[in-house]
This record gives C-alpha cells, structure tokens and sequence, in this order.
C-alpha cells in the first residue's frame, strides 16, 4: 500500500510492511492533506501480486477518518449533500440488509463527495426501546435479578452499562464495510441532544391538540407486556383449529351455529352479528344469546360485515379482543370486556378460568363446552397468526388506555409534499403506496409499557402523597419538559401542595426517530448545522418501512420545520439467499456480512450488492456473485500492475508529468495515435454514462458501465493493443501510450472508488497523481468530447480481429502460428488509418506483420474469389483475405472429419435403432426414453456441424 499526505509519501507492498503512513497520516490535518509531492523512483516499490483486503482495509479506514476525509468540506462552494444514515439498532449486528443501505449510501457519498459538494452522511444508532430491554432482562435473568426488583432508576443505569460496553459494535462493522460518515457527528436517539428534541416535539403537538389520552385497539404482546407497532409484528401462515359450537339463543331451544379460532375469547363476547339479508337467521335479529359458561345476555345484531359464506355466517363479536370486532363494536355501542391480563392469564372478567393462562384456557372452555353439549365440530385451519417481532409469542389485540398522536391534520401536508413534487419518491410505483396508507391513516399508539426509552414528559397530578402511590394514573395531568416546570404548571392550576407521578409508560422508538433528519443537527435549536445541513438532500433506506418511517419523517418535518426534511427518498429492495427466498435462521440460509468480506473482501461485497439490484428491486445473493465481483476487483489490480510495470524505468520527471497528463480536451487529444483517441473517447462517453445513472440514482447500471469498460474496452483491447507501441522501439511513442495508460486508468479508479473504495485507493496512492487522497480528488469532467471518427475505425479495426480470430478458431489454426493477411479497405481515409495500426492488427490477431498488406478496392475486387484463400467480409467496403497456405493442410483436415462423421453416424444409429424399438418405446420409464431423444439430438447436431466443415474445406482444397 501506498499512502501520502503533505510531506509524507511511503509505498510498500503490504499494509503491515509500512506502520508509519498511518501514524504519519493520523496525524495531518485534512487542511494540509490537499497535495503531495510525487514519490521519487526510490521511494516506487513494487505492489504484491494481488490486493490483500485484510492487511490494507483497516489502514486505509483509519487513515481516511484521521485525516478528516469523512467530513463536509468547509472550503467547497456546492450546494450541501446531506444523507441521514438510517439508525440501525444499537442492540445490532451486521445484516446484508444494513450493508445493502450502507453500500448505496457511502456510493452517493463518496459520488457526491468527489463532485466537490459539501458532503455529510451523518450517522447513528438507534436505542431500541424493546430490542435492548429484551437483551438487559435475559442478562439479569442469567444472572438471578429482574428488573422490578430492581427499580426503575437501577435497572435504566443498567442498560446504559450494557450500551457503553456493546453498543458501538455495529459502528465498528459498517467502518469494516468502508462507511465513509463523519463519525464526529455520530447521534444516539436517547442522546441529551435528541432527547431535548423529543421533548419539544411531544409538547407541540400536546399543545396543538394533536395528543391525547384514551382506550384503544392495540397490537399486545403479552410476553413482553407492551403495546408495540405494526412494524413490529410478523404474520405467518400456520396450521390452527376452526372450533364450531352453539350459541345458545335466549328464551329458547334455538340455538346459532358459530365458528371461532379462539375459544377462549367467548368470554368476552357482547354481541352475535349475522348478515342482514341471511334468511336463516333473519327472524333472530334483535333477540338475545347466552354467553357459554357465563350466562350473559347479549345481542343479536345485523351487520354487512358478516361474510355468509364463511363458516356458519354467524359471528361472535368481542369487541375487546379483535380489531375487527372492534369496529362492530363502536358502530352499535357494545361493551368492551377486557378478559385478559397483560402476562396473558385470564383475569377476573373469565369467571372459573380467572389465571389460566390463554391457550389453557381455550382447552379447558372448549372442554367444558363439549361435556355441555354445545360443540358442533372442530377441523383444521389454516391461520395468518400475528407474531412478535421481538419475542415470537402471539400477539393479542387487546383494548388498553394509551397515548396517541392525531394523524390525519399531520397526513395531508406529507401527501401534498409528494403529489407537488417537492419530494420525489424512487421508484415512483411507491408514490401510490405512500399515498393509500397516509389517506386510509389511523392515529399512532405511541406509548410503551418500557422502561428503556424516551419517557413520556406527562405528570398526573394528586392531593397527596397517599393518593399518587395508590394510583398510576389520574384525569388531572401536565405536560411539561421537565419535573420542574411541571411542579410549577401544576401549582398554578391546581394550587400548592399537589404531588405530581410521571406516566410511566415511554414514547414509541418510532417517535424519536421520525425526528431523525433535524434532531440530530440540533433542532429545535438553531444551530450552524441546522442552517446549513437541513433539509437533507436523499433518504436512502428499504422499502419495506416507507410508511412506519420515511411518512412519520415526512409528516414530522413539515410539522416542526415547516420544510420537507428532503427531497428524494430512495427505496432499495431486501436483500434474498439465491433461491430468492428471505434470510432466516430457521431456513439456515443467512449470509453473514462480516464473513464474506473477510473472505471476499470489502470491495467485492459492496460492488455485488450495488450491481445486483435497481431501486425497489429485491436482490438474491449468492457467493458465486460475490466471488464474481472479487475477480473484476483482480481485473483492475493486474491492469493496474500492467500500467506500474511499464513506469518502472520512468525518471521523476517524467512520472511527474504523467501525474498531470490530461485529455480532457479535442486539442490534446489530436496528435494521438486512433488506439489511444479510441480509448480516451470511450472513456470519456463512460464517463458521461455513469455520471448520468449516478444523477438518476441507477447505481446498478453504473456499475456495469464500469465493469464493461475496465474489462472489456481497457483490459481486453487497449492494453494490448498498447503494447505495440510500449514494445514497438519508437520511445516519442511509447512515451505518448504511457501518458495515455496513466491517465485513463486514474479515471478508472475515480469512477470505480464509490463502489470499491479500498483497492482504488491504494492502486490510486501507487500510481502518478495530484493530490493527497482518491477520496478527495475530483470527478472527471463528464462533458469531455469523444472523436467519434476515431471510434468508428477502431471499431472496424476490432471487427477485423475479431474476424480473423473467429476463422483461426474455426479451420483449427495453431495458437502461436502467425499467419499472412492482406485487409481490402474501400474508403482511402480509413484505410490510411488502419495501415497506420497494422502493428496493432498484426498484433491482436496474431498476423505475420511483414506480411500484412492493405489494398484499395480495385485490387481487392481482383483478389476477390480467388482460389487458394479464405474471405473474411468484416463490414461494407472492408474484407479480409487468409491465404491457405501455411494456415492448416486442408486434406488432412477433411480425413480427420471424415473419421470423426463415421464414428458418429454409428453412434447415432445405435440411439435411432433403440427409439425404433417399440417395446423400448412403451416399457422404458419416460425420464430414460427422453434421455436417449435428447442424445440422439445432440448427436444429429454434431454430425450436422462436422459434415458442414467437411463440405467447407473440400471447397478449399
């Protein structure tokens, strides 16, 4: 590796090879790191024969980061590019799903960063209000402790200990992906800073009227004992049991046929809903039912809810334990009947099954119910069963007092934001589904039955001290920002002497959160980064969450700032094992992040995940792939090597010079030989290509506009056809293709650096350049001109190579035999041009070059069906003529055939005799019988192909 700031250049083959760049550069400020003398040719060394990711990775990083790379730049005059890096949880380790974001973000960074635009990918965790208080509780647990007898304020002084000391582990993994954030700025959602803005955030909206207290439908986890999000709970399809029983009609013998998967919720029924125009309970509507094992009357109502042709067409409603049922229940004004606890035990609403635990409870009821004679049947049933996300246990809807946010005043600027175009949402197909879940919104359950979290800034106030310790809550309450200035409220309008109790519960993580973009820069401070940084310019995170967060963000943005907190939100897909399915551990199949790189390296895992993928498109990964990207990683090491190895007897001087060449312009370029105006142009044309996808957020496409060149347009072609310059004797030459090499391949590296920053950088440090660092240079220029003329002889001379070869290959010519050619060549002009390079034809397709000859198109329409060669049509006005001799003796060719076509006709006969055979035909396994169909017509083909030689060369001969 090769590492240079101001006054320090050192060039070594390995990392560890060279401790003092990294101590040297740790300590150079990044102002001083803005240019570097050009290493002497003793200070050149030669690279190791292949990048080694693990000893120069890490170097590279810390180098980067203590010279101040990751941060905006103060002296760029662009308009600021600002990503705010999605919080992973602090509780996290490294998923394909955080470096997919990761690798897409540090590409628009390191982009943006090169295009000389002030650039602030500000990163951060997440506290992980569930997650982390999960993780704390089961090391208490190993530990024989529990968190309540501990109390609050011990068990909080816990988890803050067990932050301290893991929760910088994910940060440490996103640097091993080469995540290029200004790390200085790092935010944590229950940092001081971010808890103010939460405070001032849930005041506001307090005091517009958009907060409020009351009972409704949650998502409950009973193991966990908290209402928690939609996000956060999973539904899977699961074998379960559809139970049939009676439902005893009041004041009779009738009885309704129902049909439930949860028994045990019959307990808190209020209601029997059958479809208003189903005859066979019409006469029932507005009588009562018999609650099994209760002995409640409840009614019998008519709802167009009821689906008549599931199950029996009559429904139970519990208000109380379905969401559904829920709604029944508020449109006829039933009673809602909580018979549950928070653990999940029945309580007392359940009469005999108070304290059972629920599915106990369903077992013993249903038993019951039978031993009455009120079962009908039971059958299996498939189930969409609502999981926690956290702790897998079935959630349970139940009705709980919680804290809510009003959405819909909240909703319809973040809908006309979108529909104006003031945010653009990438891929646009999302704009429908941003657009469905903010016009169909519900008020957001923002409290948590948690002690880890931002806690709720509400005090209940009360009489005495007596009357707060017996209480949780009360009707009197006051919001304030701190205990203080709650005192100080309360006593003011309820007079001295009252006691105050803080809610208990804490806000939903999502809250802080949908804070992210202006929190973490200060707000509701006006600080010089809120200024400058906000709004953000991209949201760049999955799609699977642009409803629980980018809407909030979108929504709490214009609430709070009055602006969209950025324009463009750019949606990338999951990230799928091969076969296409979602990572698990259960299926075995996760791909871990960390792993690959230290098996792959870095660059090879980021230019897969960038490539594989478009916006909103799911990606299926396989290491195939990645090991795919790791020999594209080695394709431009060894170009870069080609080029090292042709500098080495190069003067300081001249390597100076090449350090500064420059064709960016139609004037240097117009004394260039056509391979190396070939060259420039299609670089120049790549260039403006992959700038585009860039500017259009195609990053995929723009990687394989760079695969393509470095590969095929670089390595395959101009390098070697360079070397018939570099090896030709004429120095003013070989001088001339140098410049040409050096300053194509740094543009290479500064096109390929956001998508594989560590390699570029250190090929980048090794070869001729200006400047301290590849992450800070500048992109190329994506308007430079190409010579167009150039590219279309170039192209001429590549089809004639291409044809040639395609006949040596074709009438078997040995490898290293270089044989004669004369090129037929219409148009003066471009035959003047390739005979110019007829070294470099010669060359590429392996001609003797003292006896390549170029005719005009008189000589060639003489030489034109000539017996004694082969005619190669490479384009209008463009022929290739092969003499025979030397190239291969055509009887011998046609006799060696003619042995191979008989022993296949024998072959094939065989197979032909075989499906003849009728008896083979009918008792012969299918499988087997389409075998010997498919060898017989691989064969039929292959003698086809060798009769068709035959009859090629007899036309020779």
């Amino acid at each position: 590796m090769l590492f240079s700031s101001a006054g320090t250049t050192c060039a070594r083959r390995t990392a560890s090879a060279c401790p003092q760049a990294a101590a040297a550069a740790a300590s150079t400020a990044a102002a001083e790191a803005t240019a570097a003398p050009a290493p002497t040719s003793a200070q050149r060394k030669e690279l190791p024969k292949n990048f080694d990711p693990a000893a120069s990775e890490e170097a590279l990083y810390q180098w980067w980061e203590s010279n101040g790379y990751f941060k905006p730049d103060q002296n760029a005059t662009g308009e600021p590019y600002v990503i705010s890096m999605p919080p992973p949880n602090v509780t996290g380790k490294l998923h394909m799903g955080h470096a997919m974001f990761a690798t897409l973000q540090d590409i628009m960074a390191r982009y943006q960063r090169m295009r000389g635009r002030p650039t602030l990918w500000l990163p951060g965790t997440d506290h992980a209000g569930i997650a982390t208080q999960m993780v704390v509780e089961k090391q208490l647990a190993a530990q024989g402790r529990d968190r309540r007898s501990m109390g609050r304020e011990a068990f909080e002084a816990e988890v803050w200990a067990w932050k301290a000391q893991y929760g910088g582990f994910i940060t440490q993994q996103l640097r091993r992906l080469g995540a290029s954030c200004d790390w200085s700025r790092e935010r944590f959602t229950l940092d001081s800073g971010l808890s103010e803005s939460v405070l001032e955030a849930f005041v506001r909206l307090h005091e517009k009227g958009l907060v409020y207290r009351g009972s409704y439908m949650v998502n409950w986890s009973p193991g966990l004992q908290t209402a928690v999000s939609d996000l956060e709970v999973e539904y899977s399809e699961e074998p379960g049991t559809l139970y049939y029983f009676k439902y005893p009609v009041a004041d009779s013998d009738e009885f309704l046929p129902v049909a439930t998967t949860r028994p045990e919720t019959i307990l808190g029924d209020t209601a029997v809903a059958v479809h208003p125009e189903d005859e066979r309970y019409k006469h029932l509507v507005g009588r009562e039912a018999v609650v099994p094992q209760s002995g409640r009357r409840i009614k019998i109502i008519a709802d167009e809810y009821v689906d008549r042709e599931f199950g029996t067409g009559a429904l139970k409603i519990t208000p109380g334990h379905d969401v559904n049922d829920y709604e029944i229940g508020k449109r006829f004004d039933l009673e809602i009947i909580n018979i549950m606890n928070d653990d999940g035990t029945l309580n007392d609403k359940a009469g005999p099954y108070a304290g059972l635990d629920r599915f106990a409870a369903r077992k013993q009821l249903w038993a019951d119910m039978e031993a009455q004679g009120l079962v009908i049947k039971s059958e299996p049933y498939q189930m969409r069963v609502p999981r926690s996300q956290r702790g897998g246990e079935i959630v349970e809807p139940l009705v709980r007092e919680q804290w809510f946010v009003r959405m819909e005043p909240l909703a319809k600027p973040a809908l006309e934001a979108v529909a104006s175009g003031a945010i653009r949402i990438l891929p646009e197909r999302f704009e429908k589904v941003y657009n469905f879940w903010l016009e169909n919104i519900k008020d957001w359950c923002i409290s948590r039955q948690l002690w880890w979290g931002h806690r709720i800034p509400v005090w209940y106030v009360f009489d005495s001290a007596e009357a707060a310790a017996a209480a949780s809550s009360s009707e009197r309450y006051i919001v304030a920002k701190s205990e203080a200035e709650a005192q100080q409220k309360a006593e003011a309008q309820y007079g001295a002497g009252v006691v105050l109790k803080q809610e208990s519960d804490v806000l939903d993580t999502w809250f802080s959160s949908g804070l992210w973009p202006f929190s973490t820069l200060g707000w509701p401070a006006a600080t010089p980064d809120l200024d400058r940084f906000y709004p953000t310019s991209v949201m760049e995170t999955g799609h699977d969450i642009l409803f629980f967060w980018v809407a909030r963000m979108i929504m709490m943005g214009l609430e709070f700032t009055g602006r969209p907190p950025f324009s463009t939100v750019y949606l990338h897909g999951l990230v799928r094992d091969e076969k296409g399915r979602k990572m698990s551990k259960s299926l075995g199949n996760v791909v871990d992040p960390v792993e690959t790189i230290g098996q792959y390296g870095a660059d090879a895992l980021r230019f897969t995940l960038a490539t594989g993928t478009s916006p909103g498109q799911d990606l299926n990964l396989s290491l195939d792939r990645v090991n795919s990207s790791r020999n594209f990683t080695n394709k431009l090491w060894n170009a870069g090597k080609f080029v090292l190895f042709n500098l080495e007897k190069v003067d300081d001087a001249e390597w100076q010079r090449l350090a500064s060449a420059d064709f960016s312009t139609a004037a240097s370029t117009a004394s260039l030989a056509l391979p190396e105006r070939w060259v420039v142009g299609a670089l120049h044309r790549t260039v403006a290509d992959i700038t585009a996808a860039h500017e259009r957020f195609d990053f995929g496409e723009a990687g394989r506009l760079l695969y393509d060149f470095v590969w095929s347009t670089f390595a395959d072609w101009y390098i070697e056809a360079a070397k018939a310059r570099l090896y030709g004797g004429d120095e003013a030459a070989a001088a001339q293709t140098r410049q040409v090499l050096v300053y194509v391949y740094d543009r290479i590296l500064r096109l390929a650096h956001p998508f594989m920053p560590f390699i570029t950088e250190e090929m980048w440090q090794a070869t001729p350049h200006t400047g301290a660092a590849l992450i800070a240079a500048p992109w190329p220029a994506a308007d430079a001109p190409v010579d167009e003329a150039a590219a279309a002889q170039f192209e001429t001379l590549q089809a004639a190579v291409r044809a040639v070869r395609n006949a040596r290959a074709e009438y078997g010519v040995e490898p290293g035999r270089k044989i004669a050619a004369t090129v037929r060549v219409d148009s003066p002009e471009l035959r003047v041009a390739l005979q110019a390079e007829s070294a470099v034809l010669a060359l590429l397709a392996k001609l003797d070059a003292a006896q390549v000859s170029f005719v005009g198109e008189a000589e060639g329409a003489a030489l034109s069906g000539q017996k004694g060669q082969i005619e190669l049509v490479v384009g209008e006005g463009v022929e290739v003529f092969l003499p025979m001799a030397g190239l291969f003796d055509a009887d011998k060719e046609i006799e060696r055939l003619a042995k191979q076509e008989g022993k296949l006709e024998k072959e094939l006969a065989g197979l032909q005799a075989r499906l003849s055979n009728k008896k083979f035909v009918d008792k012969a396994p299918p499988a087997v019988v389409a075998e010997v169909q498919g060898q017989a017509a691989d064969l039929g083909e292959q003698l086809a192909t060798v009769r068709e030689k035959i009859e090629k060369f007899r036309a020779l001969a």
